[in-house]
């Protein structure tokens, strides 16, 4: 067997690697010395891998386990694996491209016309189609905000949902796709805007919900990265801006916002995962969100932005250990969204402050809302835990997508409760279904 291979010695032990990287499969590695911390970093940075946990491989420690995906187009001398690496890799997903060819397979590309368009993963132009769709089914209750141009110059369309013209009305701000591989996150703000507009007036919390706040959605922070996830390389991450000083592409946009800007946990090369950009906001699609956000500072009370994988609950600070001033407040909405989760779907999610639960990120959108006055502000990290990662199949997308509306919501039943006088009984029951 290969497993039995791969405990022989010398130049046996360096083949039975390089079949592993061959293939487009996803190995799971532990390095447990310094020398293997170091080749491993080598091999990341010099060919032609995907890092998925951790994101850079600066971030590499020793007994650290860490998730490489292989995507190579030739074998390549990786001579330097020699016998004493044997034990560090286990392969997780034997061939990615069938569930990458999975995850692309639509039946149609009309939300009339299927009963499964919001359990499949959608192309750039579907969303768009869907977006413009969506705003002329619902044109009393449903607007798109064009908030800016993409670095390729694609449009970057919001959603206003507003079910009612209370007076002062406040609001609530949900973005997904910032990191272009993560596709169940666009996936979700479909499913949040179906789910509002058709159970509005049936369930309660969505009721309680959208008679007490507008809720901007943004389906896709990251449209010409994502595009590039569809038509080239599915493990990209950052936008495809071009740097001047650098042949290397793309800005990690989160960590492009002044939010102790490109210090530790960011990196100032443009050839890195976490690239922090030229200066704060030096990207198109986040100075298009800062300038929006700015505008409605005083009317939005709930940031939420959602990512994938690791089925986790987040709250600034991520660029600090330091707690934020209403860390008990966030604390008890994030522990009572992961409960409710575990309560009703056997699912356990993470929760707390970013720096704390995983580690520094500075540049990072929540912190930076958080800190221009929106006091509740959140990360989501969606399904799953690592068994299919950014590839989860589009099976997977019903019950992601209800797990994290189930947190929106019982996190935005808090934020009125605390925030805001609200309409009759939202103080009373919450169902949470």
């Amino acid at each position: 067997s290969l497993n039995k291979q791969c405990q022989l010695k010398h130049n046996v032990i360096v083949d039975c690697v390089l079949f592993f990287l061959y293939s487009d499969q996803l190995l799971s590695i532990t390095p447990n010395t310094q020398e293997q911390v170091d080749v491993l970093k080598n091999v990341s940075t010099q060919y032609e891998t995907a890092l998925w946990q951790p994101v850079s491989s600066h971030m590499f420690t020793h007994n650290m386990g860490g998730l490489i995906m292989s995507c190579f187009s030739k074998i390549i001398p990786v001579l330097h694996l020699s016998y004493m690496f044997s034990d560090l890799f286990r392969v997780l997903l034997a061939n990615a491209n069938e569930l990458i060819e999975m995850q692309t397979r639509n039946d149609s590309t009309d939300p009339r016309s299927s009963s499964t368009f919001y359990e499949r993963y959608h192309s750039l132009e579907d969303i768009y189609y869907w977006i413009n769709r969506t705003t002329q089914d619902n044109p009393g209750t449903v607007k798109a905000i064009l908030l800016g141009s993409s670095y390729e110059k694609r449009p970057i369309y919001a959603l206003k949902i507003s079910l009612n013209n209370r007076p002062n009305k406040k609001a609530m701000w949900i973005d997904c796709g910032i990191h272009a591989r993560e596709w169940i996150s666009p996936a979700f703000c479909l499913w949040f805007v179906q789910y509002s507009l058709s159970f509005y007036r049936i369930n309660h919390d969505i009721t309680q919900i959208l008679d007490n706040m507008d809720v901007y959605v943004l389906p896709v922070f990251n449209p010409d990265g994502y595009r590039y996830t569809w038509t080239n390389n599915r493990m990209w991450r950052k936008n495809r801006s071009y740097s001047k000083d650098s042949w290397c592409i793309g800005v990690d946009l989160n960590r492009n916002f002044d939010a102790n800007w490109c210090t530790e946990g960011a990196s100032s090369d443009p050839c890195t995962e976490i690239y922090c950009g030229a200066f704060p906001e030096s990207e198109p699609e986040s100075q298009a969100v800062a300038n929006f956000l700015r505008s409605h500072k005083d009317t939005i009370q709930l940031y939420l932005t959602i990512h994938s994988y690791s089925q986790m609950l987040l709250f600034p600070y991520s660029y600090t250990y330091d707690q934020a001033e209403n860390h008990n407040d966030l604390l008890e909405m994030a522990q009572e969204a992961a409960q409710q989760i575990r309560r009703h779907y056997r699912n356990t999610y993470k929760y707390g402050a970013g720096a704390q639960t995983i580690y520094l990120a500075p540049g990072g959108s929540d912190d930076w809302a958080y800190n221009l006055g929106i006091k509740y502000s959140f990360t989501f990290e969606l399904q799953d835990q690592g068994r299919y990662g950014f590839l989860l199949p589009p099976s997977h997308i019903s019950k992601a997508c209800n797990e994290a509306l189930l947190a929106v919501k019982i996190i935005a039943l808090k934020v009125i409760e605390k925030t805001q006088a609200p309409s009759p009984d939202t103080r009373q029951t919450f169902s949470f279904v």
